[in-house]
C-alpha cells in the first residue's frame, strides 16, 4: 500500500480512479481497530492499487478526502473509488475481505 502524504497525492489518486477502481484507507495509528483493518486491507489480494493515509499525521489530507467525497469522516474507513468518487465505503470492523468483495460486486467491479 502506498501512503498519501499530501493533498496533491490525494488529487492524483482521484485522477487515477478514473482509469480503474482502487482502494483508499483512512487509518488511525493510535487505534487497535484501525490497526486490524489496516492489516486486513494490506493482506487483501487484488490487482487494484491500494492507498492509505494516517489520519492524525495527515489531517489536511483526511479533511480534503471528507470534503471531496462528501462522506463523514471515520477511522478506520475504507473507500472503493471509481471515476473520481467513492462508490462504496465501510468503517471499523466492517472492513473485511467479504465486505470488500460485496462492494466490488455491487458496483459490477468483480
Amino acid at each position: 500500500m502506498k501512503e498519501l502524504l499530501s493533498i496533491e497525492e490525494w488529487n492524483d489518486v482521484v485522477e487515477k480512479s478514473k482509469e480503474g477502481p482502487l482502494l483508499v484507507l483512512k487509518h488511525s495509528t493510535t487505534c487497535p481497530i484501525s490497526t486490524s483493518a489496516y492489516s486486513r486491507v494490506e493482506a487483501y489480494e487484488t490487482e487494484m492499487p491500494k492507498f492509505f493515509l494516517k489520519v492524525r499525521e495527515s489531517r489536511p489530507v483526511s479533511n480534503e478526502i471528507e470534503s471531496d467525497l462528501g462522506i463523514v469522516h471515520q477511522s478506520p474507513q475504507l473507500f472503493l473509488m471509481k471515476d473520481g468518487k467513492a462508490v462504496w465505503n465501510a468503517s471499523h470492523t466492517v472492513i473485511t475481505d467479504n465486505e470488500i468483495n460485496r462492494g466490488l460486486k455491487e458496483n459490477n467491479l468483480a
